[in-house]
């Protein structure tokens, strides 16, 4: 009688398996080591304290804000200090000045730089390398270094002690940074889609107002913020051009509170607050705008 032998083989390295797909390759489990542990939590302590290092100035700011003067006979949270504040200082004019000479900042450094950085951009000559150049000179040299020429300047123009004066130096300072971050930023953004508009019978300024800046509020938004924080937190500047304390900034009221033999903790404390407050609205509300599906949907649709 003879003897049939039966044999299974499995799936082999390399073979077919059972429902003739082939073989999975073998997967390897990482196994994290206890060197591995201890790195990460060295670099979570690090980042924990940098953090730290970061919000306890601010934590120590709103403590102080919302805490009764010495003074006074409330205790727990109160809103005195930003009352008195208010009430007993120029504290509003100086917000107003502050609003007025930021968002004039602003404005004007977006209007200027956009146009200028579309240039810079998909400019290809001498004259505009020449002007790439000049920005870049130009933005190595810090604003101070022009202080005093520009002030004996706008002192025979009459724009010393004056918000316009004022807007002016930062529109100037701003100008070459704003100019450098459009240009980067309209590098991103193919130059097939201004073409495709041209074909169409779109003038030059027609598809940059509508293609370019269509697809570049990221960085618009990016630079008109850059503006915004060098012109509403400066101290240096506004500190030369300003005299007259109904003309202060905020950074300037909040410099008034020092004074030679006692400082006004809560009221310095409160005003930090308020000029907290805009660049925290400024943030939050753009947030949502920084997104870059702009292009791809131009790009699909071509």
């Amino acid at each position: 009688m003879s003897t049939v032998l039966h044999t299974h083989t499995g799936p082999a390295a390399g073979g077919v398996d059972s429902d003739g797909t082939g073989a999975r390759p073998a997967r390897k489990r990482r196994t994290v080591s206890e060197a591995d542990l201890r790195g990460r939590w060295w670099r979570f302590a690090l980042i924990l304290a940098i953090t730290a290092v970061v919000l306890i100035p601010i934590l120590v700011v709103l403590v102080l804000a919302f805490s009764p003067s010495s003074t006074s006979s409330s205790t727990g949270i109160t809103f005195e200090n930003f009352t008195n504040v208010f009430e007993e200082t120029l504290a509003s004019t100086w917000l107003k000045n502050s609003l007025v000479v930021t968002l004039s900042t602003v404005l004007v450094s977006v209007a200027v730089a956009a146009p200028a950085g579309y240039v810079l951009s998909r400019g290809r000559s001498r004259a505009v390398a020449g002007y790439s150049l000049l920005l870049f000179v130009m933005q190595s040299l810090p604003i101070i270094t022009s202080v005093v020429p520009l002030f004996i300047l706008f002192a025979t123009m009459g724009l010393v002690d004056n918000l316009l004066g004022l807007t002016i130096v930062y529109v100037a300072s701003t100008m070459t940074v704003a100019t450098w971050m459009m240009a980067a930023y309209f590098d991103s953004i193919p130059a097939s889609l201004e073409e495709a508009s041209w074909i169409d019978g779109c003038s030059v300024f027609g598809s940059f107002r509508k293609i370019v800046l269509r697809n570049s509020l990221p960085g618009v938004l990016s630079t008109a913020i850059f503006a915004f924080l060098l012109a509403w937190n400066d101290y240096l500047v506004a500190i030369v051009f300003l005299r007259s304390n109904e003309i202060f900034t905020l950074p300037m009221g909040v410099q008034s509170f020092f004074q030679q033999n006692q400082t006004d903790w809560g009221g310095v404390m409160a005003l930090a607050v308020v000029m907290m407050l805009p660049p925290i609205i400024v943030f939050a509300a753009l947030n949502k705008y920084f997104s870059v599906g702009g292009i791809g949907g131009s790009l699909a649709g071509r």
